[in-house]
């Protein structure tokens, strides 16, 4: 039963660890700056697959230059895309884009106004991850999950607690009797010890006549 439940404690601080990270990944990118997108096409392979969580982060667009993969708006649903800068019109303030994959540029050039930033850096495969635990029924399934662990791994610690507190309460109520025990011995102890010393100088004699004078007094 400990090895079982020392495995079982292992592989739940590992999940709720791991779970930590995910949201490290996930929710706290954005507080350091950066918008996370997952890659659903494959234009831009083999630079990112689909999958892939990108972390883009709001630049400068003066600062791009031909050659850098760039975020931004592509169309007027607001749909997302990530291409490569193959030419830049400073002048009209548009950028030219096209996927790595893709054998053509794209129609449509790319207004400064549109760019979203560029990618910093990607995670493989994570996007699945983002988009199951950000969209339903994959954000009920993670929180029914993540609650499920806390309680595993915290509960058990607090049952444990609380059987150790009712033990000590009970171990406590026995010293006490046994403390009163002991003490209320020790006063007989000395309650005899005083008859003994009370009695001590006298003879048989008077004793017996002590003893008949307390039997006397009783039949009367």
């Amino acid at each position: 039963m400990t090895t079982l439940k020392r495995i079982w404690n292992i592989v739940s601080t590992a999940l709720v660890v791991l779970i930590v990270l995910c949201a490290i990944f996930l929710m706290g990118s954005r507080i350091m700056g950066y918008q996370c997108y997952t890659v659903i096409s494959g234009s831009m392979e083999p630079e990112y697959s689909v999958g892939d969580l990108l972390y883009v982060k709001k630049v400068d667009v003066n600062t791009v230059q031909v050659g850098d993969p760039i975020t931004f708006i592509l169309n007027e649903d607001l749909v997302v895309a990530t291409h490569r800068v193959v030419e830049i019109d400073a002048e009209n303030q548009r950028f030219y884009t096209k996927g790595d994959a893709n054998e053509i540029e794209d129609s449509d050039p790319v207004h400064f106004n549109n760019v979203i930033g560029v990618p910093q850096f990607s995670i493989p495969k994570l996007g699945y991850v983002s988009d199951f635990v950000q969209n339903p029924p994959g954000m009920y399934i993670t929180i029914g999950v993540g609650i499920i662990l806390i309680l595993a791994v915290f509960l058990p610690d607090m049952i444990g607690k609380k059987k150790n507190e009712d033990e000590d309460k009970e171990v406590a109520a026995v010293q006490t009797e046994i403390d009163a025990t002991a003490e209320e011995n020790e006063r007989l102890k000395a309650e005899i010890e005083r008859l003994k010393a009370e009695t001590a100088h006298y003879s048989t004699g008077e004793l017996a006549q002590l003893r008949a004078g307390k039997e006397s007094k009783k039949s009367e």
